[in-house]
């Protein structure tokens, strides 16, 4: 099993290549312009058991083997020959895995990053263009120890986690209109603690009917006001949050904990049932860190939102909103989340200084899709560090056209709401508020890392 960035092998989870779904559904047609850019010019053979299995066995089989998500199973050479074609397809395209973040744009360096290297789509497409040959099949290496499909996200690395917090029981109808259910449970903390990772997990069946499930630490005055700020966030496919070492997200003993759930019967994408859940439930876990973990630096959760005025989207038509926003004080921007519904296709977060005029673009994300929400978690020695007065601007694109595989419907007018058919605007965003010291450190610190790294690279 290969060392990979992201934390924790399999930390992909079975929500990690479930883009094979689209196998299905897809035309068995193979773009010969894309693919030729891949092809590999070596001539020595390439074989499934000496190449491909590994990359497959580390890739797929967490959701394409017995009891997965995935329509069919790849675990060994003869469930897997079939599909070659189909899988060079996806592989070429970036339709798999599905974690539409764009390469050399950006920031690349990320957890839970599950892209495939171009060394791994090379292999692929040189496989499928031999012929998808076997090899010997006795020199396959063995399948890795693959998580439980019930198991949170973050066991490998952090064991179980410290607290987990169930939401009411729901019964979500085979179909109708989208639901929604707000209530408070007790957080069962005794202390002010930081939090050290997050997932939100809706059990079993119901992944793909839970369009979202926000936490929410709350207070609720004598008069049932509440005043509330984010714990965390979920959108269907979302793997989780780690926050950074020396970095504090407070769980507050002291308020409860609201749940915040939006439902769609039915459910959306490739595993949607289509049938009633009876009893659904979501999970919260939360790994915290010892009771005398200190950190300086805070790190919140929230919501920015783009222009929702420019959010109307005619019959056949696209439009792109924008949002800005800045901060008194300097900052490191710790993870980047787009969020949108079913016509929005793509956004982008950059930064622009005023002092040199200058923009910098952090993340491009050019094939979103609503049924894979992921909170691109930025490594900590790359994440952008933001001088006081510095500008982020966000940007989000929708399309309303029938060239838009998710599009229910182009022929209606897309206007700012909360249902599943209308649309929505903003980006979830992990802030690191820092003051000027700490500021002046860190970049100090990653200028010298910079540095040490390129003189290793001189002396070499």
């Amino acid at each position: 099993m290969k060392t990979r960035h992201t934390p924790g092998m399999l930390g992909k989870t079975c929500a990690g290549l479930a883009a094979l779904m689209m196998l299905v559904v897809a035309g068995p047609g193979l773009s010969q312009e894309t693919s030729a850019q891949h092809q590999n010019p070596a001539t020595t053979q390439t074989t499934y058991a000496a190449d491909v299995a590994a990359i497959i066995n580390e890739n797929c089989v967490v959701c394409h083997r017995e009891g997965g998500i995935a329509p069919m199973q790849l675990t060994n050479y003869e469930q897997v020959r079939p599909w070659a074609p189909l899988i060079q397809d996806r592989v070429v395209n970036r339709k798999m895995p599905p974690y539409s973040y764009d390469h050399g744009i950006g920031i690349q360096e990320l957890q839970g990053d599950w892209r495939l290297s171009e060394e791994e789509i090379d292999t692929i497409v040189a496989w499928v263009g031999q012929g998808a040959p076997s090899g010997n099949l006795n020199e396959i290496p063995a399948m890795p120890d693959l998580p439980d499909l019930a198991e949170w996200n973050f066991a490998d690395q952090f064991g179980q986690p410290d607290i987990v917090l169930a939401s009411n029981s729901i019964d979500v109808p085979a179909s109708g209109n989208d639901l929604w259910d707000i209530h408070f449970v007790e957080s069962g903390l005794t202390s002010d603690r930081c939090i050290k990772a997050v997932q939100v997990k809706p059990r079993g069946d119901a992944k793909s009917v839970v369009h979202h499930a926000n936490t929410y630490f709350a207070e609720v005055d004598e008069n049932g006001n509440v005043s509330r700020s984010p714990l965390t966030e979920y959108a269907m496919g979302k793997w989780g949050e780690i926050i950074p070492e020396g970095v504090c997200r407070t769980a507050s003993a002291d308020k409860l904990v609201q749940w915040d759930i939006h439902l769609y019967p039915g459910g959306i994408g490739a595993v949607a049932p289509g049938t009633m859940i009876e009893d659904n439930v979501v999970e919260l876990g939360i790994w915290l860190h010892d009771e005398d973990y200190q950190a300086d630096i805070k790190q919140d959760l929230a919501s920015y939102q783009l222009n929702q005025g420019d959010l109307l989207i005619p019959p056949h038509g696209k439009i792109m909103t924008q949002g800005l926003h800045t901060f008194d004080h300097p900052v490191r921007i710790d993870s980047f989340q787009p969020h949108g519904h079913l016509r929005m296709n793509a956004a982008s977060l950059e930064i622009f200084y005023p002092e040199t005029g200058r923009t910098e673009v952090v993340s491009s994300i050019s094939d979103w899709s609503a049924v894979w929400h992921h909170s691109h978690l930025f490594e900590p020695d790359a994440a952008p560090l933001l001088p006081t007065g510095a500008v982020l601007i966000i940007k989000q694109w929708y399309d309303n056209t029938a060239d838009n595989p998710n599009n229910p419907d182009p022929r209606q007018w897309v206007a700012w709401g909360q249902r599943t058919a209308d649309e929505m605007t903003h980006a979830w965003i992990a802030v690191s508020h820092l003051d000027e010291e700490t500021y002046q450190e860190l970049l100090a610190e990653r200028k010298a890392n910079e540095n040490g790294a390129l003189a290793m690279t001189s002396n070499n």
